[in-house]
């Protein structure tokens, strides 16, 4: 049986293999090549439609992120609350799925779009979780994607003695804030 050295220690290849370094390396990889692939799509979505933009890489929070920044005509590809970034994005994900055969997580981010949106969700959730904690009263926001849920989630979880909630059905789900936690 192969055996290899880490760390000093010799083990059977196959232990090595199951070895937390090991697995979390493989997921890494596993990232990383859907963001090429991601890339690579992208790429060519961009030349059909003639629009310049530099498409960046990155693997945060066990997930791929994929940035395309630079070009004049990238906030078509946003549209109206992001409404045309996230067909994009799950487009993006179902190539990415087509060609590794693993369902993707992969986040798109066109022209900043997404992030200046989580610092505004952020900002919202934050001054909310403030007004109910002041005035004991809940307080139930409009209705959001999944991803803009979320970080309103985790903006209220930051300020203590209040909690939230999504409740309804998509695409009307909204956030509820209410004291108590």
């Amino acid at each position: 049986m192969p055996k290899t050295v880490q760390d000093g220690a010799t083990q059977d290849t196959a232990t090595a293999e199951k070895s937390p370094r090991a697995a979390a390396t493989t997921a890494e990889e596993q990232l990383v090549r859907e963001g090429d692939i991601a890339g690579d799509y992208l790429e060519r979505l961009l030349d059909v439609l003639d629009y310049d933009g530099d498409i960046d890489l990155d693997v945060e929070a066990g997930r791929a992120i994929v940035s395309i920044d630079g070009g004049e005509d990238l906030d078509k590809l946003v549209g109206d609350r992001g409404s045309v970034l996230e067909a994009l994005q799950e487009l993006t994900r179902l190539a990415v799925q087509q060609t590794s055969g693993n369902r993707s997580r992969l986040m798109l981010d066109i022209a900043g779009w997404r992030q200046g949106r989580r610092d505004e969700l952020t900002e919202l959730g934050l001054r909310t979780a403030k007004e109910v904690l002041a005035s004991g009263e809940s307080a139930r926001l409009r209705p959001m994607t999944p991803f803009e849920r979320k970080v309103v989630h985790d903006a209220v979880a930051r300020v203590k003695g209040v909690s939230s909630e999504s409740e309804g059905e998509e695409p009307r789900r909204q956030v509820v804030v209410f004291r108590g936690a």
